[in-house]
Formats: C-alpha cells, structure tokens, sequence
C-alpha cells in the first residue's frame, strides 16, 4: 500500500502543478524510488491511494500493474487510507509505506520481510536519528533490544510498516490515522520495531531533494 494521497503543503510551490510523489529525485518521480523497491519483494497486489490531484496519480499508474483507490470526496488519512484500499489488497498483512522518502541501504520491505512472525501485529521499521537526512524533530520511537516500540526519542519512524489488517479493518471510523492504532498496540505492549542499517532521507520538503540526491550520489551534470 503506498501513501500518495496527502496533499504536500510543506512542499510549497512544488506541489501547486503535481502531487508531491510525482515530484522528481534524481531524475525520476519520488513515487517511483518506492516502486523500485516494491516491485523488488515481488508483492501480490500494488494499490496506491490519491485525493490531491488523483487524477496524474491515476495517470501515472495507467497500464501498469498498480491500481488506484481515489479518495473522495474526503482524504481519509493513513488508517483511513487503509482501510479503505482493502478490498483492493485482499490480504491479511500488507506493507504501507510513505512516498515521500529515499533510502541507502538495505530494501526496507525484504528487511522487515525477514523479521516478521505470525503472531505480529504491527512491525514499524525506524531509523537512528544519526543516520536521518533532511528530518527535524525530537524523534518518534525509542526500539528496545527485543524487538518492540514505545513512544521516545531515539529513531524516526521510516514511513514503513507490515501490519496485519485486522488492525483496522475493526476500526469504526473511516477517516483516521495509523498512528491512533499503534498507540493502542504500545499500550498492549504488541507494538514492534527494528531498525534501519542504512541512510534515509526524508523528501517531504523542498530541502530533501537535493539532500537526497547527494546521498545518492546523483550528477546533475
């Protein structure tokens, strides 16, 4: 499930013409950095969700493997975004992940691939604040040594996940957000988390693009 709905105000006149995964990285749509290491794990089934200008994410996709649920006529956020796609990814645990970032190391989806167990709930895939790119902020989780999350300081959430969909399949509302379900799984002691080996750079602003192309090593020239 990829996250391509939101509407992209931080990053200001970029977004005016084009939602923010259509906007390019290295030469390519931020969107497709994350098709790169999708279609790397070979899933079964591909949904984007899109509201800000659903129809160039509709376009994009077109003729591809990708289907596209357009929310409307209101953004249901990520929990929302979800739950709504289900029917679409007809399975019991599915990936999410954010459009909005691009990654040096490991493919996030075979990493949180290997770790996960049936008896999983949710496993969130942080990053050690030392090794973020263009994010502020105090952090999102502290990962303890056995695996599991809690509220903290230590890491930022990477914007990707497994989660098994009973999660919020049982949620009454439509229109939510993920992290009201993860607080409820940290509350249970059932919320899990590892870490990410490599780089992350958050693209969620006008800065992350070049930041993002250094690391990658991208020439202009």
């Amino acid at each position: 499930m990829l996250f391509a709905a939101g509407f992209g105000t931080r990053m200001g006149h970029l977004t005016k013409d084009r939602p923010k995964p259509l906007v390019e990285v290295a030469g390519k749509p931020l969107i497709e950095h994350a098709m790169d290491l999708v279609r790397a794990v070979h899933p079964d089934r591909i949904v984007a969700n899109a509201h800000y200008k659903a129809d160039q994410i509709v376009k994009h996709f077109a003729g591809t493997e990708v289907r596209v649920n357009v929310e409307l006529p209101d953004i249901l956020d990520t929990g929302g975004g979800l739950k709504a796609a289900l029917p679409m990814l007809e399975s019991d645990v599915v990936f999410t992940m954010n459009t909005d970032a691009v990654w040096d190391g490991p493919n996030p989806l075979s990493l949180l691939q290997s770790v996960w167990t049936d008896d999983m709930q949710a496993l969130l895939l942080c990053v050690p604040k030392s090794q973020v790119i263009g994010h502020t902020g105090s952090g999102d989780l502290d990962v303890s040594k056995d695996g599991y999350g809690s509220w903290g300081t230590e890491t930022i959430y990477s914007g990707v996940q497994l989660i098994h969909t009973d999660c919020v399949s049982d949620t009454p509302e439509n229109a939510f957000s993920l992290k009201s379900v993860w607080e409820k799984l940290e509350s249970q002691d059932a919320l899990r988390a590892i870490t990410y080996p490599g780089r992350w750079c958050d693209v969620g602003h006008p800065g992350g693009i070049a930041l993002a192309e250094k690391m990658l090593g991208f020439d202009h020239v």
